[in-house]
């Protein structure tokens, strides 16, 4: 898991983005009105790349919805397509999406770059870095854009990272917990 940490995501262009906006926003249109999914169809090498991805939706500047795959275990552009529909219907801290909710719908979509294991917490740069901590069982995973929105310091970020994995808000200063850095390219 641990890999090279440049805190660059390889680039895709503008017509990639949208191309994958618009995958989200039909594949979520389409299942929201009970039609059948567009095909997906790859034609650049990046959006062929397997990466870790994450769609997160907004209706009315609140989260709706965001689910994401950490590791890189399909083609980004069938990611992107999977994600959509799991954070749009299975995203168990919502009921599923409506029809009535599109109109006003907003789409994130992050792609990740590979995980670095860090030993010091001093390494986590606020408003760069992504997080996640994991200790046994237990982890949870808050992306670059998480504390910038809610205006958190690396302390802070740190906790609430810990969290989500179910453990106490300290517990990353304790041996035996990992922690794990990444980018993201945000569109």
């Amino acid at each position: 898991m641990a890999a090279a940490h440049t805190g660059i995501v390889p680039g895709l262009s503008p017509e990639e983005k949208k191309t994958l906006l618009q995958l989200a926003r039909d594949t979520i249109r389409s299942r929201a009105t009970g039609n059948p999914l567009p095909a997906v169809s790859a034609a650049t090498d990046a959006l062929r790349r397997r990466s870790g991805a994450f769609v997160s939706l907004h209706r009315r500047g609140m989260l709706r919805g965001c689910i994401g795959y950490i590791e890189p275990v399909l083609p980004l552009i069938e990611a992107v397509q999977e994600m959509a529909l799991s954070a749009a219907f299975q995203d168990p801290r919502f009921e599923p999406l409506s029809s009535e909710e599109l109109s006003d719908l907003d789409i994130e979509i992050s792609v990740l770059t590979p995980f670095e294991k860090i030993t010091d917490a001093a390494c986590i740069k606020v408003g760069r870095h992504g997080l996640m901590i994991r200790k046994g069982d237990c982890s949870g995973l808050l992306l670059p854009q998480v504390p910038v929105q809610f205006g958190w310091d690396r302390e802070t970020f740190l906790a609430q990272t810990c969290q989500k994995a179910g453990l106490r808000p300290d517990d990353w200063k304790n041996p035996g917990v990992e922690l794990y850095i990444f980018s993201a390219d945000i569109f």
